[in-house]
């Protein structure tokens, strides 16, 4: 008995530490969203990670504006905002937590403006393909769309949704550990046993 103890404790003290930025796409705080996001950063937490939770409708974030000067130095050039310790968190974090509900089979508003101005942070113009500048780090993703499945998949709603997500971490260098899709969302009040237990799984991966 002590032996297994000694065993578990030695087991649990190797574990790797690591540092999550969990950001919160929907604006709903207490829809399916947000509790698989926060489900999530409790299991991160409850691993020994370290969960910096992001909920981008509480920050103020301008709209990218195009000028591009980012690709070359790495950082946007609006200051005045809070997407400069969003930005910062992203790049101190080894796994991105992003939940993001389907809008008109893609991320809401909000997530695009993010990804837009995490443009030049995230990756580097060439001549020839991008330079990601993220390389290294991974990201779950959880979203919900209205649509049950399979419809919501064959008719490219959460699909298109997921097809956006991959375009901006991909590029970024940044891979994907897994999603969690909530269908058929408005008939559901709570987050199903069988999708918990896929977050709980996702997180042991981290």
């Amino acid at each position: 008995m002590n032996k297994e103890k000694s065993i578990n404790t030695e087991k649990s003290s190797s574990r790797i530490t690591r540092n999550v930025a969990a950001i919160q796409g929907s604006n709903k705080n207490s829809g399916l969203m947000t509790s698989m996001l926060k489900y999530a950063a409790k299991e991160a937490e409850k691993a020994g990670h370290n969960v910096e939770y992001i909920n981008l409708h509480n920050c103020s974030i301008d709209y990218c504006k195009g000028c591009r000067n980012c690709f070359e130095t790495g950082e946007c050039i609006l200051k005045n905002d809070d997407m400069v310790w969003i930005a910062n968190s992203i790049k101190n974090a080894d796994v991105i937590m992003l939940a993001a509900p389907v809008y008109w089979a893609n991320v809401p508003a909000i997530v695009k403006n993010l990804f837009d101005r995490m443009s030049g942070t995230s990756m580097e113009e060439t001549n020839t393909f991008p330079k990601p500048r993220l390389s290294g780090k991974r990201y779950i993703l959880f979203t919900a769309c209205n649509t049950p499945m399979p419809f919501a998949a064959v008719c490219g709603q959460t699909s298109g949704l997921k097809r956006a997500v991959s375009e901006y971490f991909k590029t970024s260098g940044i891979s994907c550990i897994g999603s969690v899709v909530c269908d058929n969302s408005s008939k559901i009040k709570e987050v199903p046993e069988n999708k918990l237990k896929r977050i709980k799984k996702l997180v042991n991966k981290i």
